[in-house]
């Protein structure tokens, strides 16, 4: 009668809930190697100059049950792209209290390991 019936159901159900489950591994994998690679990388700090900032902003809406209105919350991702002396360009994330910090134009001393933004100094 179809793939829904008959057992099925059950192994979509098993193949949906493997994959969500794999993606969440991979993710969870990817940011720890990522943090790993970041803690072996020298702390370097570079004359750099801000040229650019954006934001990422995600909604998520949750379910409150069946028939119930859930709400929406959203979070933000604040990144920065700095120049340093050779051209080069990197973009690195950082909390908003840094980010509203920094202007387009600063010049200064970028300090970072890796990824991982820690701090800027205008000159």
């Amino acid at each position: 009668m179809g793939l829904f019936f008959g057992g099925g159901f059950e192994i979509m159900f098993f193949l949906v809930f493997a994959l969500v489950i794999g993606v969440f591994l991979v993710t969870i994998v990817r940011g720890i190697g990522q943090w790993h690679k970041n803690n072996q990388s020298p702390r370097l700090t570079v004359d750099a100059t801000v040229v650019a900032k954006r934001t990422n902003v995600s909604r998520h809406h949750h379910h409150n049950g069946a028939g119930h209105a859930g709400h929406t919350s959203t979070s933000t991702t604040y990144f920065v792209t700095f120049q340093v002396e050779s051209g080069d360009r990197m973009e690195l994330r950082m909390d908003g209290y840094q980010f509203g910090l920094l202007v387009e134009g600063d010049r200064g001393k970028l300090t970072f390991q890796g990824t991982r933004y820690l701090s800027f100094e205008r000159t």
